[in-house]
């Protein structure tokens, strides 16, 4: 089996990389210098010349205030059109793509938590990105996973529990919003049920993949900090602005992945294992 990786240099694609050589597994591994997925053409050429079976599609433009204005075209070209050209480039040769979307693509009014068939309805340009990439997908291709996740935590890249981390060293107290509420996912589990998908042939179609239990932002923080000399303090989001809307509860329902055999840890045994991992 021929795979492709997109993004492999970003959080997601290195615990990817990892995952697959502790597996002893071959892969392509490519950024945004080996392969431009925003020109068609290459894409195109890229993929049919590397024969490739399966795509794991983690390139993404990910900074979310940006892509309210500065980015905007930026955050276009490479969520929307970018995933369009994989999703061409699968379809002429057969392969499967796997793509990562976000639980941005609903707007989080609802109380209730999120299934894979509720309408999305994005309120920032991320997610509305996203979902038009998740789109693209579904328009050219019959061999997919659309992999939502939310609250990304893992040992490569920037995420929410270094800048937490980092924070902590400069600061005696920290404020953390409490009333955004969704499911931290740690990039491992993510990176393992990816691979689970494809070995496991599941059904094609949309799947979401956090780990279990849900908690606002300001628990994950204490969860976090549990350990370091700082006071957390909880704060409403009316008194932290932020360009981007985020949902203020956009806890996703995690039953059909359950339903798979796929085995979901919380997020505080998941939390916990990260810790143990990087303190080694």
């Amino acid at each position: 089996m021929k795979i492709l990786i997109t993004g492999a240099q970003g959080q997601l694609g290195t615990e990817l990389r990892h995952l697959l050589d502790n597996r002893g597994i071959s892969y392509r591994a490519t950024d945004a210098k080996d392969l431009d997925i925003t020109d068609e053409a290459v894409v195109d050429q890229y993929v049919k010349e590397y024969q490739t079976d399966v795509i794991y599609h983690c390139a993404a433009y990910t900074v979310v205030d940006k892509a309210e204005d500065e980015a905007k075209a930026l955050n276009q070209l490479v969520n929307v059109d970018g995933t369009r050209n994989l999703a061409k480039a699968a379809a002429a040769v057969d392969a499967t793509l796997v793509y990562i979307s976000t639980d941005y693509v609903f707007d989080g009014d609802s109380k209730e938590i999120y299934t894979v068939d509720d309408q999305p309805a994005p309120r920032n340009e991320y997610g509305r990105a996203k979902y038009e990439g998740e789109q693209e997908v579904q328009k050219y291709l019959k061999k997919y996973y659309i992999i939502r996740t939310s609250w990304v935590f893992g040992e490569y890249g920037h995420n929410f529990f270094y800048t937490m981390l980092n924070l902590a060293k400069t600061h005696k107290e920290l404020t953390v919003v409490d009333d955004q509420y969704g499911r931290p996912s740690w990039t491992k589990t993510l990176a393992e049920f990816m691979t689970f998908a494809v070995d496991h042939h599941l059904d094609y179609g949309i799947y979401h993949l956090s780990n279990d239990n849900s908690c606002n932002w300001y628990e994950f923080a204490s969860a976090i900090l549990a350990d370091k000399d700082v006071t957390v303090k909880p704060v409403s989001s009316a008194e932290y602005p932020q360009k981007a809307w985020r949902p203020r509860h956009s806890i996703l329902d995690l039953s059909k992945t359950k339903a798979t055999g796929f085995k979901i840890p919380t997020w505080q045994d998941a939390l916990k294992e990260f810790i143990a991992t990087i303190n080694k």
